[in-house]
């Protein structure tokens, strides 16, 4: 039986994939919309809906970064789908980028107006907003770590980078040597970090805090 784990790690994967063949779709090259992919991310999206109490903060924190990465790829693949049966989706190259064009103008207004980090890449496809954080002693904030290190994990996995290498001890400890210097260093009470996919790279960064 697959753990909590592997099947988030199950849902990142078939998000992925779902955009993938539903690009092939509105270009044409699938005669069919992707919605047995569709189905089973929906099935585990309700499975831990309804069992988020069984999730540690860490596993919440990447079901909700999944959940509002699907949200968002739905809301796009939903417009695609309608306009491609009333007809108003011409399969060449000039409308398809007038067509991305469109959607990145229409999905910044959108963060605009909900203050929302939403943006796209250019290939079209959204990408998360930064996840922040602000800490001044790792070493009591433990949970704060395990969030930052599961958002950079999720940014990672997202921008298809390796991961194996970065475990939750040899982040922690960045964390923890990058926020004693910094507070050594410019004098600040807090270190604040931003995890976020900027033109299909995760970043991480760290900024001092008054």
């Amino acid at each position: 039986m697959a753990t909590i784990d592997e099947e988030l790690g199950q849902i990142e994967r078939d998000i992925r994939q779902l955009k993938i063949e539903y690009d092939q779709y509105f270009g044409g090259g699938r005669k069919r919309p992707p919605t047995e992919i569709e189905w089973r991310i929906d099935l585990l999206m309700k499975k831990y809906a309804e069992r988020g109490g069984e999730l540690k903060s860490g596993q919440r924190f990447r079901f909700t970064n999944l959940s509002q990465t699907y949200a968002k790829y739905k809301d796009i693949f939903r417009k695609k789908l309608k306009q491609k049966e009333e007809g108003t989706v011409q399969r060449h190259f000039g409308a398809a980028a007038k067509a991305i064009e469109a959607e990145r103008k229409r999905l910044a207004s959108a963060s605009a107006a909900k203050d929302e980090p939403v943006r796209c890449s250019t290939s079209g496809s959204v990408e998360p907003g930064p996840f922040r954080m602000t800490c001044s002693d790792p070493d009591q904030e433990t949970e704060k770590v395990t969030q930052l290190y599961q958002a950079l994990i999720s940014a990672k996995q997202q921008a298809g980078e390796d991961t194996g290498k970065l475990t939750p001890a040899n982040f922690a400890e960045f964390v923890r040597k990058k926020t004693k210097d910094l507070r050594e260093q410019k004098n600040c009470a807090e270190v604040e970090y931003i995890v976020e996919v900027v033109g299909g790279q995760a970043r991480l960064k760290a900024l001092v805090k008054a």
